[in-house]
């Protein structure tokens, strides 16, 4: 891959995630405040740096992915990592701009589950790329206990039906 490419594609594919997800969290912070929630709930301060800080560890690990993989590799880890962001950005529309509880749940465990294959897959063209995916991995799975706990705590808030 071209080596400007393979630096500003992971950034500016992140940065578009993080933007769309910015536009259906306008009103997250008193929905969140508001919402009830388990002792060991984060306040909402938190979300930023750490999401921040998870969106450069998953660029720099893409951009060296990109810089090592080829062909048929390239293209699931391009893929992979494209469908880990949908699903990260569809999460926040689901679940602050929408209210859908249990939609939420079950995207950000087909991210969860996603993540876990990238991964692996990292680990097979550069390992240090693969770490670096871990504090994401850790993160998402305390913010899927955190979904699920607040979910069952919200049901007048947050709705559990099909559509």
């Amino acid at each position: 891959m071209n080596p400007l490419l393979a630096f500003l594609l992971p950034f500016g594919l992140t940065i578009v995630t993080a933007y769309i997800g910015g536009v259906a969290s306008i009103q997250a912070v008193s929905f969140y405040r508001d919402l009830e929630k388990p002792s060991w709930a984060p306040p909402s301060k938190v979300f930023g740096p750490v999401w921040t800080t998870l969106y450069i560890m998953m660029s720099i690990a893409l951009w060296q992915v990109c810089q090592r993989a080829t062909g048929q590799a390239l293209y699931v880890a391009l893929s992979l990592f494209s469908l880990q962001l949908c699903l990260n950005a569809v999460w926040t529309w689901l679940f602050f701009k929408w209210r859908k509880g249990a939609w939420s749940v079950a995207d950000i465990l087909a991210l969860w589950f996603t993540l876990i294959v990238l991964t692996v897959l990292f680990w097979s063209i550069h390992p240090l790329s693969a770490l670096l995916m871990v504090p994401y991995i850790l993160w998402v799975s305390f913010a899927s206990a955190l979904n699920i706990s607040v979910n069952r705590l919200n049901p007048d808030k947050l709705s559990n039906s099909q559509n």
